[in-house]
């Protein structure tokens, strides 16, 4: 008796694009990504528009007097920490490491609130700051940086 005859696969099925040799290939709902997987809510992962290195420009801003006190950078762990914690951490750019504010100076920023730009590229965090926000010691990072300019005016 003779073997059974196999038959050709059908152009374009899984079958077709596997080898006898090969483990069949993860169908696209099971694909292993070659990215981590964001710990934030898929709609906000989604809804971001990130860098070339994967951060998001986080604002600053007084919840109260809406004075707006530094600007900050944030990957999806960033934001998640701050979402979930009720204090701002941010990713250092040049350190490449979180680091949450005010667990060295004192001067925390408590969260108030969180909002996406209309572009998904910005983020403003409404914060209850403790002490100064910048650095240097300012209450902002903007004290005394004023550029001279030519005003407007509406006619």
């Amino acid at each position: 008796m003779e073997p059974p005859q196999k038959r050709a696969p059908v152009k374009g099925t899984r079958l077709d694009l596997m080898s006898e040799q090969s483990a069949p290939s993860p169908t696209p709902a099971t694909e292993i990504s070659s990215e981590p997987a964001s710990p934030l809510p898929q709609e906000i992962a989604n809804a971001l528009k990130r860098d070339p290195s994967g951060l998001v420009a986080a604002i600053v801003q007084q919840h109260d007097t809406h004075e707006v006190l530094m600007l900050g950078w944030m990957d999806d762990e960033a934001l998640h920490r701050t979402m979930t914690s009720g204090r701002v951490t941010f990713y250092s750019r040049s350190r490449q490491e979180y680091w949450r504010k005010g667990d060295t100076s004192g001067h925390v920023q408590f969260v108030k609130s969180v909002a996406l730009d209309c572009d998904g590229d910005a983020l403003l965090i409404r914060v209850d700051q403790i002490g100064a926000a910048c650095h240097t010691g300012t209450r902002t990072c903007f004290d005394g940086r004023d550029l001279a300019v030519v005003t407007g005016h509406r006619e």
